[in-house]
């Protein structure tokens, strides 16, 4: 899964989830070489990345949100697209994101209809499905790092603040920059989010909440603050986007 941010890779074997692990987004020159061995980095740990063994079958499989990087990956051998066209979900729209739908079906595939997927990424995306995998729609903001990272870059005396560094939910009345700009993020972003979660349940009480994308664990540990009754409803699955494929693929579930 090409992301905004990074590439989001997952092994299947026998037709189930192996492992996931994730790199940063990969060049020109590095997709010609990948291309020429038919291998794939397996570690993003080490400074070459170690790769299997191009004796080995593999079949990529992608989805993507960014057209360029999509353009370099369709001159790997023997890759599969996966659009929309192919996620049973009725009512979706053409610009609607691969990474939403595939979680969507993922999570409800896995956890039943109706659904409502959190996605705490780049973006924080709010997506609902109904009993009959019916789309109803959803919403989409700044993420907490995206957040953090406008007021750094686009004020002259805000620092930058990174979100693993903020592990518990901040004092809301702040005495000093660094805290009010969490607070002002943190709270904003709880309040909206439980907004969203209630007007959801509103309308379909029966519903499962999925939460899922690299911040996800984050925003959860501070609803456990802020709201347990809310963090007790949230399902935390890292791997939605590539349950959703695994079911398209495989018909897993």
């Amino acid at each position: 899964m090409i992301g905004n941010s990074r590439l989001h890779w997952a092994l299947f074997v026998d037709n189930t989830l192996n492992s996931t692990w994730d790199t940063e987004h990969l060049s020109a020159s590095d997709m010609q070489l990948l291309a020429k061995t038919n291998t794939l980095p397996l570690s993003p740990s080490s400074t070459r990345p170690i790769f299997l063994s191009s004796n080995l079958p593999i079949t990529l499989v992608l989805a993507s949100v960014v057209p360029t990087q999509t353009k370099l990956w369709q001159t790997y051998p023997n890759v599969r697209l996966i659009t929309l066209n192919h996620i049973p979900i009725k009512g979706m729209y053409p610009t609607l994101g691969i990474d939403r739908a595939l979680a969507l079906y993922g999570a409800g595939k896995t956890y039943g209809f109706p659904i409502l997927v959190i996605d705490v990424g780049t973006a924080l995306t709010f997506t609902g499905v109904d009993h009959q995998q019916r789309l109803i729609g959803g919403a989409i903001l700044p993420g907490l790092s995206l957040q953090f990272n406008s007021l750094g870059q686009n004020t002259g005396q805000l620092p930058s603040l990174k979100t693993n560094s903020i592990t518990s939910l901040p004092q809301r009345f702040a005495l000093n920059t660094k805290e009010a700009i969490q607070s002002g993020v943190i709270y904003t972003l709880l309040a909206g989010t439980k907004d969203f979660i209630e007007s959801w349940l509103s309308l379909f009480p029966d519903s499962k909440i999925a939460i899922t994308g690299g911040d996800s664990d984050l925003l959860k540990s501070y609803f456990q603050t802020y709201d347990p009754e809310i963090s007790a409803q949230l399902i935390s699955e890292k791997n939605l986007i590539f349950l959703g494929m695994e079911k398209i693929l495989f018909g897993n579930g």
